[in-house]
């Protein structure tokens, strides 16, 4: 990679949304995929349970539809659903035309007219849930890796950290990335510029999440005056294993849909105390009536129980989680599985129109990073890889259409006036402490007071690590610590500004949920700072250009 590189797109980001759009761009685009890390070690690789789909008789898209909405508790934005539910077969058949080979029912003739094995999961009326095993993530980034990198048009580009975005013209233009494997800053300028990042969860201690979700998108994406929505909706997956060797386990939904109940200590059920659904109730209902009961008898975990099938089947359908659960001397087909609700998917995100586009033009967003309305205030299980899929598609249709012109001469980056620090206690120090933060005053149940306290917290700490990031070179570490201190401001901004309980926003002092649902919209102002926000809380940009009933 030369110190200037151009490229008709740039891709930053490379789970599903990231690579599924760079393999649906016209051939003769040159297109580059960053990633961070290696490029298969983003959250799509670790997805087990697998993505909603209409894909047998007995259910609708009507079905689906409406069960998104009911989960997403009055905010969901209709039309998005109906146009990423009504996009669900096409995504199936475009991924299996790339290699990936999903289960099919095991009781029929092994020929054309098999029909794929599908699950329940919570939230869901009828079995949807495509898959393979229990490794479904780590399938399709396998196929779909192999298939970008065999790609003439496609560079992968691992090890490279996007820093910000570059603005010319009031459009985007590219970004300023550091490459790890050199420790320089190097300057990427193309016509037009993905945002593919995923969540943020690592802004809370205990997450599902691998250490990449650190919400890098959304707090580049508001650096550079896009608007952010509805940040105050974190999804706190019910079930991650709960062992002092096992970080950052899930434990997919999908046992549950199998009959796996949950248990306290003593073996008594409690789900139906709290819903009618009982272990099938939407995720913010479960995680809650964990919580619950956790803090009301002081315990350190719940227990999950799938005991009551055999080992052959478990080994067959969830062969990772019996593995996994084997290696630390649980058996699930006897045991039981200790289970605590842990940080697992940003619902809000950057505000994009149906194609993807942001505030900014040539910069779009997709996947996790994106504010779509699909989920509204409580995001469906299994319905983020099917959004990944078809915003991704949406966005390549679109700039293959589109005439972003190409960007003229870029400043390169600057460090000539920063050292090298002297005082990097300050990154593992804030690191800790902000994500001990979160998750105590900004968790799965809230207050006015905790939030309060929360804001001027990390006000104080975004002020040192601006100042230590001003001074010293940058690496890898500040710049995870500066996003994640970015977007954990944002989202007690937009948990302040709710007066209301709502989906997965649970405040002690609103516990009604009011009549009418708005959406949380910050405003940024030049320069952005959350200090300085305008708060728009009603609706999502008109649909399609913008998003609004």
């Amino acid at each position: 990679m030369m110190p200037h590189d151009s490229f008709d797109v740039l891709i930053i980001g490379s789970g599903a949304a990231g690579l599924s759009l760079a393999l649906q761009l016209p051939k003769g685009y040159r297109c580059a995929v960053l990633s961070k890390a290696h490029i298969s070690a983003g959250s799509t690789f670790w997805a087990q349970g697998g993505m909603a789909a209409v894909l047998h008789d007995r259910d609708s898209i009507t079905a689906h539809v409406d069960d998104t909405l009911n989960a997403g508790a009055g905010l969901c934005h209709r039309p998005a659903v109906e146009f990423c539910v009504s996009q669900s077969r096409s995504v199936v058949d475009w991924l299996i035309t790339q290699g990936v080979e999903f289960d099919y029912r095991s009781d029929q003739p092994d020929d054309e007219f098999r029909e794929f094995h599908l699950t329940m999961e919570g939230g869901h009326s009828h079995r949807r849930i495509i898959h393979a095993a229990d490794r479904t993530g780590r399938a399709i980034s396998d196929v779909l890796t192999h298939n970008a990198a065999a790609a003439d048009n496609i560079s992968l580009l691992p090890d490279c950290y996007a820093v910000d975005l570059i603005r010319s013209d009031d459009r985007c233009v590219g970004a300023y990335v550091l490459d790890s494997q050199t420790n320089t800053v190097r300057t990427l300028a193309a016509r037009a510029v993905v945002l593919a990042t995923g969540g943020a969860s690592k802004a809370y201690l205990y997450t599902s999440n691998p250490d990449g979700a650190s919400g890098d998108g959304i707090a580049i994406a508001w650096r550079a005056g896009c608007r952010i929505a509805n940040m105050e909706f974190n999804q706190f997956h019910p079930t991650c294993l709960y062992h002092p060797e096992a970080k950052s386990f899930l434990i997919t939904e999908a046992l549950r849909g199998e009959g796996a109940k949950l248990l306290l200590p003593d073996g008594e059920p409690f789900m139906t105390r709290f819903d009618a659904r009982g272990e099938l109730a939407p995720r913010d209902i479960v995680a809650r009536a964990i919580d619950h009961e956790m803090k009301r008898l002081g315990l350190d975990c719940v227990y999950l129980d799938i005991s009551h099938r055999d080992a052959d089947f478990l080994r067959s359908h969830f062969p990772t989680i019996f593995d996994r659960c084997l290696s630390l001397g649980i058996d699930i087909s006897k045991d039981r599985i200790p289970v605590v609700p842990a940080a697992h998917y940003t619902c809000g995100g950057v505000v994009v129109d149906q194609h993807s586009a942001s505030d900014l033009p040539g910069l779009y967003v997709v996947g996790e990073t994106a504010c779509t309305g699909l989920h509204g205030a409580n995001r469906m299980a299994s319905n983020s890889l099917l959004e990944c899929f078809v915003y991704a598609a949406s966005a390549a249709r679109h700039i293959a259409a589109s005439d972003h012109p190409p960007p003229t001469d870029l400043t390169p980056w600057d460090d000539s006036r920063v050292r090298v620090s002297d005082e990097g206690v300050i990154i593992p120090y804030h690191w800790q402490a902000l994500r001990r933060l979160m998750w105590d005053y900004v968790g799965i149940v809230r207050s006015d007071r905790r939030l309060e306290f929360a804001a001027n917290a990390i006000d104080l700490m975004r002020e040192e690590i601006a100042t230590y990031y001003g001074q010293f070179r940058i690496t890898r570490p500040l710049l995870e610590l500066r996003n994640l201190a970015e977007v954990a401001a944002l989202t007690v901004r937009c948990a302040l500004a709710r007066k209301e309980s709502r989906g997965l926003h649970f405040n002690r002092d609103y516990p009604e949920t009011e009549e009418f649902a708005v959406n949380s919209i910050l405003i940024p102002y030049n320069p952005p700072t959350c200090n300085q926000v305008g708060l728009e809380g009603q609706q999502l940009p008109d649909y399609p250009a913008n998003l609004s009933d």
